[in-house]
């Protein structure tokens, strides 16, 4: 075998061993690995922002809520600072304030219009960018307190503004619900609140607390929803919304 031929059939094998090139990430791999980049940056963030007083009390010393609440509100166009103050958690559910709503159905080029607001009834009304049909919805004291809403305490005291959130969550839900990403309730219709509540510490238990036999179970209540506090009210969060359903509702 002459050297030519030799240095041939080494160029071959080498060739044939050398290792195929990997196959070039899809799209979806792609934006996955920014995604978790972005969560990774957000997340430092919330480590450093967890104790501050710019985050609400339901989010504090909570750095991976925290987080989880900024990559939210990035799909939502918001940026940080303005979704820890345009969130609330309830009950474990992120949900936006009626002011950041109403924000983000307008940046998406949709229309509200507040036509009516006083202590008793609040009309509003909106309509898609491409539509020219306006929806309107209207909520009274008269549909807050078939829900038993009036006896909470921020209806007692802003009742001309929980009422516009009341309509801010209906006409958005019935206009755009795609702008809204998977928060399509407003904190004040999950909560009652216009803001977060904060829980009193509790006292420890004493011994004889805890060797007491428990109590006799409640007899059973046919209705789906679940009484909050001992104190006869119901969590009544959107009962009268036209896409709430009991199984939501018990959630």
């Amino acid at each position: 075998m002459t050297s030519q031929e030799l240095a041939q059939r080494n160029d071959e094998n080498t060739v044939a061993t050398q290792p195929s090139p990997a196959p070039a990430p899809t799209a979806g791999t792609t934006a996955l690995m920014q995604w978790a980049q972005e969560a990774d940056l957000a997340y430092q963030m919330a480590q450093k922002l967890a104790a501050t007083s710019f985050v609400p009390q339901s989010l504090r010393g909570k750095p991976g809520d925290i987080t989880a609440a900024i990559l939210a509100g990035a799909e939502l166009g918001l940026k940080p600072m303005a979704t820890l103050k345009s969130i609330d958690v309830i009950q474990g559910t992120p949900a936006l304030r009626a002011h950041a709503m109403r924000a983000v159905v307008q940046q998406q080029g949709h229309q509200l219009e507040l036509v009516e607001s006083t202590e008793e009834r609040c009309v509003m009304r909106g309509r898609r960018k491409d539509s020219e049909t306006w929806q309107q919805v209207e909520w009274t004291t008269g549909r807050a307190a078939k829900l038993g809403l009036l006896g909470k305490s921020e209806w007692k005291k802003q009742p001309q503004t929980m009422l516009v959130a009341r309509a801010t969550g209906e006409l958005c839900r019935l206009i755009a619900s795609d702008a809204l990403h998977g928060m399509p309730y407003v904190a004040e219709e999950l909560g009652g609140t216009t803001t977060a509540d904060v829980l009193p510490a509790q006292a420890p238990l004493s011994v004889a607390q805890l060797t007491a036999p428990a109590p006799a179970p409640a007899p059973a209540v046919d209705d789906y929803r679940v009484e909050l506090g001992g104190n006869g009210d119901w969590d009544t969060a959107a009962d009268d919304s036209t896409d709430w359903t009991p199984e939501e509702d018990a959630a």
